[in-house]
């Protein structure tokens, strides 16, 4: 994911869904009520420093400070993937406008968590595959987020790369088992 495109993508996604669930439910909140995030991570705070101050920036430059306009619970499973289920548990029962997950197996639990909560994926692999969604065009469900590679635009990729180097003969993809899953 690139830092400053990537950033703005998972900034708006997030921040559209959570738009559309305070524009649905307006009429049930306290006005003064701000919106609340559950950022639910598979890696520990100090593997997330990075993603999160980029984050904040994001946020920061679309007119939202955490804390003043925007509160934001993160729960990090400290790469202990059992963790995760609980954590995400907890997230539902603390009634958070929306989920955000950082990769595949968050998703996972926080769909098992909730199928009301909007869950916005900030990456995953293959979120169809995976059975996040029914498609890339229309999620269905409560998911939505951002795919970093899907087998059905893999195609596509090459396709373009083929536009940008016309006289591209061979292309070689580098991944591991758990990256092309």
């Amino acid at each position: 994911m690139r830092e400053h495109g990537g950033r703005c993508s998972v900034v708006i996604s997030i921040l559209s869904t959570l738009l559309c669930t305070f524009c649905f439910s307006a009429s049930a909140r306290q006005p003064e009520k701000i919106p609340r995030m559950g950022w639910l991570f598979s890696v520990s705070a100090s593997s997330a420093v990075d993603r999160i101050e980029a984050f904040r920036q994001g946020l920061h430059e679309l007119g939202y400070t955490e804390g003043k306009n925007i509160a934001i619970e993160y729960r990090y499973a400290e790469s202990k993937l059992d963790r995760l289920p609980t954590l995400a548990a907890e997230l539902v029962r603390l009634k958070v406008d929306v989920i955000v997950t950082s990769n595949q197996e968050p998703t996972r639990s926080a769909r098992t968590a909730t199928h009301t909560i909007p869950i916005v994926m900030a990456r995953d692999t293959d979120p169809v595959g995976n059975g996040f969604i029914v498609s890339l065009a229309r999620p269905g469900g409560n998911i939505t987020g951002l795919s970093s590679m899907s087998q059905e635009i893999s195609g596509k990729h090459v396709e373009l790369l083929k536009e940008i180097v016309p006289r591209l003969s061979r292309l070689a993809v580098l991944g591991t088992s758990a990256t092309y899953n």
